[in-house]
């Protein structure tokens, strides 16, 4: 058993994570910037403030970072991209910070990180966690982030580079149901852009798996499997019974719409996750039909 602390915890991630730790036994916290009403104890932080309550990191193992504005949540304005980039540095380099004043018994960092560290592309090439940071707003973003987690020094460090999450709540899934429900779902743009995606239950056993296994170091890459946005559309009508019959939606209609946050939808990467595979991690939901079938049944 681990005594974990927990930051961004109210997100899609952090609360089925929560869920999962308790059941396996271990002993969890949360660090917020508010208390929020929950069975688990929580502390404040307050991170332009540069404070963190002194009790949080008291008997704690390991600690996994989650906080972070979410990037699809507003048009991407100067402003909300600077919240953006600055939620996640701020945030990581106050704990790491804290971290390494050693008035703690931390041990692990699992830091979560982001697959837009390879860049949004059209391209077909196959990124690994030892390929070169790409460029653009997400990619400078990432390694900034994971820059200042970097900085955490004489503890075991784990960085989970998250792909597409799906599930059935909340998240991209959702979005992208929406109109093929009603009968309107068709591919974005070119449609061959690759969505990188991965089960919300996977990653979170990716999490735990991070804090219990002390052989795990540096990045992983949480992806289940790579399809194209066009696959992945039609996939969801079959797996809901909904035809498809539009014609993709022109990427200047949708730059039109969201601005430059269109890149979120209109590229991606194909990211392959053969280095957490070879710890002896397996995927329960290893292919998008599964995935699928899981979330979307009825």
């Amino acid at each position: 058993m681990s005594r974990i602390l927990i930051t961004g915890a109210s997100g899609l991630v952090g609360t089925r994570l929560t869920k999962v730790l308790l059941e396996r036994g271990h002993e969890v916290s949360h660090l917020g910037r508010s208390k929020k009403a929950s069975s688990v104890k929580s502390f404040m932080w307050d991170v332009n403030a540069g404070t963190i309550d002194p009790q949080a990191l008291q008997h704690i193992d390991a600690v996994i970072h989650l906080a972070g504005a979410g990037i699809a949540d507003e048009r991407w304005s100067k402003r909300r991209k600077q919240e953006i980039l600055e939620s996640r540095t701020k945030s990581t380099a106050l704990l790491v910070r804290k971290i390494n004043e050693g008035n703690n018994t931390v041990q692990t960092l699992v830091s979560a990180s982001a697959i837009g560290y390879y860049g949004m592309t059209l391209s077909t090439e196959e990124f690994t966690e030892d390929s070169q940071p790409g460029t653009g707003f997400l990619a400078d973003v990432v390694t900034a982030w994971e820059r200042e987690a970097d900085q955490v020094k004489n503890k075991r460090l784990v960085k989970i580079r998250i792909g597409v999450v799906l599930s059935k709540n909340d998240g991209a899934l959702t979005e992208i149901v929406k109109p093929v429900r009603v009968g309107f779902g068709a591919p974005l743009g070119t449609g061959d852009q690759y969505v990188s995606w991965i089960h919300l239950d996977d990653l979170c056993a990716m999490f735990v798996k991070a804090v219990e296994d002390e052989s795990m170091l540096g990045p992983y890459n949480a992806t289940a499997g790579a399809v194209t946005n066009r696959e992945l559309t039609k996939a969801i009508a079959k797996t809901l019974h909904k035809p498809l019959w539009l014609p993709a939606v022109p990427g200047f209609a949708l730059k039109l719409l969201l601005g430059e946050m269109a890149d979120l939808v209109l590229s991606g990467s194909n990211v392959t996750s053969k280095k957490i595979r070879e710890t002896g991690f397996t995927f329960k939901f290893d292919t998008l039909e599964k995935a699928l079938s899981n979330l979307l049944a009825h």
